[in-house]
């Protein structure tokens, strides 16, 4: 089955935190983090449609300008998400530049920004023609754990510890669809586009009899028809579980963030997680509210995800990151052979 989520990490496992995630159903793409990304075409990156920034270290946002550089006069509108004060320096990033020109632009940028906090989202809009300035009051919404949801997939989001609050991203499909090939040619559907509009009746959740605008092949080529959504589900369609990506950085273990990180993880397809330092260097490793390459290859074993993938492992090991990689594939492999013979 071809998964409908793609996730690439930017800069490799010893670069700034960036995990590019082209969603090709959708023809857009999400971010979690946004590190150095020069490595990004400009066409990369005017898919994005949504950004989740963990927190706002230099290595976690440098890459913002360059973005900004390129969707300036774009009709585009991109969401951002990220803790506390996370409005305000936006704000400031986009009050360094003077906007005196931008009448000149044909199309408007603009940002939805998002501040996430403990028990609530704040949000603001920033359009490219009044600069810095907030378009209307700041609204205001609870927060439950999910930071955006739409039709087929959702992004939740968790606090950790790095001496700031930071959050850790879960983007989940909610579930997986997938047109049988072999029956659209049995019962003599013809393939095209009516199939995405098959799918998203599914993720609205269309009762059995919604009728569905479909395509059949005939003698004389193809006619379009309807058929009911459940006569469509029960012909063509698979229902699967679907995919979940796990993105965790920067954070120190203790008590509350294992609990978080394994119930955000918990089954995940694939777990995106730092490794910044080797277990020999643990002490500075919880100096500076990080984990070990041994803590994030446990982690990963215990909440029993599929794959997993150690990153921003720190430039003291450049001459041999490897060993930082084997140390978290290691431990994953010990922790879930010991849970699989228990």
């Amino acid at each position: 089955m071809k998964p409908i989520f793609h996730p690439h990490l930017v800069n490799g496992p010893l670069g700034d935190p960036l995990l590019y995630i082209d969603m090709k159903f959708f023809g857009r793409a999400i971010l979690f983090d946004l590190g150095n990304c020069q490595a990004l075409t400009s066409r990369n990156l005017l898919k994005i449609s949504h950004i989740f920034i963990s927190h706002t270290h230099m290595d976690h946002f440098i890459g913002f300008d360059r973005l900004l550089r390129v969707l300036l006069g774009r009709p585009k509108s991109v969401a951002l998400f990220g803790p506390r004060h996370f409005i305000d320096q936006v704000v400031n990033k986009i009050s360094a530049y003077t906007w005196n020109l931008v009448e000149n632009y044909e199309g408007m940028l603009e940002f939805v920004v998002h501040e996430v906090l403990p028990d609530r989202l704040e949000k603001v809009r920033l359009r490219s023609v009044t600069g810095s300035k907030i378009e209307g009051e700041r609204e205001i919404q609870p927060f439950d754990g999910i930071l955006y949801e739409e039709g087929p997939f959702r992004v939740r989001g968790a606090f950790l510890d790095h001496k700031i609050p930071c959050l850790a991203f879960a983007l989940e499909e909610r579930f997986h669809i997938h047109v049988l090939k072999t029956e659209l040619e049995r019962w003599g559907f013809a393939k095209g586009a009516w199939l995405k509009g098959l799918k998203e009746a599914v993720w609205r959740g269309e009762t059995r009899d919604f009728l569905v605008p479909t395509r059949l092949k005939t003698e004389d080529g193809e006619e379009d028809t309807y058929f009911p959504l459940g006569t469509l589900k029960d012909r063509i369609l698979k229902i699967t579980p679907g995919q979940k990506i796990v993105y965790v950085s920067d954070t120190i273990l203790n008590e509350q963030t294992q609990e978080v990180i394994l119930g955000l993880a918990k089954n995940a397809d694939s777990l995106f997680i730092e490794a910044p330092f080797m277990e020999a260097d643990r002490q500075r490793a919880k100096k500076k509210f990080h984990l070990t390459a041994e803590e994030a290859g446990t982690l990963a074993a215990l909440a029993g995800v599929k794959r997993l993938f150690p990153f921003h492992i720190s430039p003291k090991y450049s001459s041999n990151p490897e060993k930082v990689l084997e140390e978290a594939y290691g431990a994953f492999r010990r922790v879930a052979g010991a849970k699989k013979g228990s």
